[in-house]
């Protein structure tokens, strides 16, 4: 079916295209007569007005561009729900790209972005991305990185301290008296993963004897979570790590479920502990102990910084907020008792 058009609503109406123009968009310069014979031929056509090209004309999309390295982990769908709240609140909708921890994929989000001509960006990015934030930026579209920081400080961000983080869940075990640990990480090119181990060996300094095995995975799924513990509880007690930190959570359950299904009592023999307290941490089977992230507020925080911008008032080039990490004790490291 040919798609009705305004050209369409002026022959039906009887009246020029810039009348069907100015009674839909500027009713107050069109006699009140003319408004609701142009308004009727739009209701009889089921006439809808093309939005691009109404934003076009205003100079604005009315859209941000998000992109995330993985929708389907509940952390960065809660970034997304907190951009949009943001965004609502200023009468702008959010246009978001699930990278799916491909780069490739990323790349096409932000070059999607630059045709739709979207009026701001917001990255959660899975690799560098110096060209592809370079093009948006000499075309004028403002970017502000989320879970993310710019070590030349150009771009601003909001972001986490992920050493930090990682620090804090590895104290949390090495004050247990655990001390053959492993860190099992989702892709080691990713940098909130790689400040996360980093945090982890730094709190061992402080503990000679104590050890840290990495475990890198290629995804993050709590499937991947579980056959890593089914192997893991195939060891021999005496070489099988005894606290183990994740770099999610969704990880971490699985890895639970995988050792508590193969006879591995968790914690008394394994603690976990996992990161950004999804809210199925506190549900798990062995409720989860987890690094918080305020992924909603960073969401929020970091729409409302790249708003700032396009309102034209006072607003610093380069702003970098840090979150900090909370840690939350539940069974998986402590028990029930």
């Amino acid at each position: 079916m040919k798609r009705v058009g305004i050209r369409d609503v002026a022959r039906h109406a009887g009246v020029s295209i810039s009348t069907v123009s100015n009674a839909l968009n500027r009713p107050d310069s069109v006699s009140p007569g003319l408004v609701a014979r142009v308004r009727a031929s739009v209701d009889e056509l089921s006439y809808v007005p093309l939005h691009a090209a109404q934003q076009l004309r205003a100079g604005r999309s009315g859209l941000l561009g998000m992109t995330v390295i993985n929708i389907a982990n509940p952390f960065f769908a809660e970034l997304v729900a907190g951009a949009e709240d943001a965004a609502s609140a200023a009468g702008l909708r959010v246009l978001v790209g699930n990278s799916s921890d491909d780069a490739a994929k990323e790349r096409d989000h932000l070059e999607l972005f630059e045709r739709v001509q979207v009026d701001g960006a917001l990255v959660s990015p899975f690799g560098p991305l110096g060209p592809s934030l370079e093009r948006l930026r000499s075309r004028a579209i403002p970017v502000v990185l989320v879970d993310a920081v710019d070590d030349g400080g150009v771009v601003s961000s909001v972001s986490f301290d992920d050493v930090a983080g990682g620090r804090l869940a590895t104290e949390h075990l090495l004050s247990l008296g655990r001390r053959r640990l492993a860190f099992v990480g989702a892709r080691a090119e990713v940098r909130q993963v790689r400040d996360r181990l980093a945090g982890a060996r730094a709190a061992l300094a402080d503990h000679p004897g104590a050890t840290i095995e990495p475990i890198w995975t290629e995804r993050t799924a709590s499937d991947i979570g579980r056959a890593f513990g089914e192997e893991l509880a195939l060891r021999a007690a005496s070489e099988r790590p005894d606290g183990i930190v994740t770099s999610n959570d969704h990880l971490a359950i699985g890895l639970v479920h995988g050792l508590v299904s193969r006879g591995v009592r968790v914690p008394e023999e394994v603690a976990v502990v996992g990161y950004d307290d999804i809210e199925f941490a506190a549900i798990a089977a062995v409720p989860l102990t987890s690094v918080r992230q305020p992924a909603r507020e960073m969401g929020r925080a970091a729409a409302e910084l790249l708003l700032a911008r396009l309102s034209g008032g006072p607003a610093p080039e380069y702003t970098r907020r840090v979150y900090q990490p909370e840690l939350v004790v539940r069974e998986s490291t402590v028990g029930s008792g």
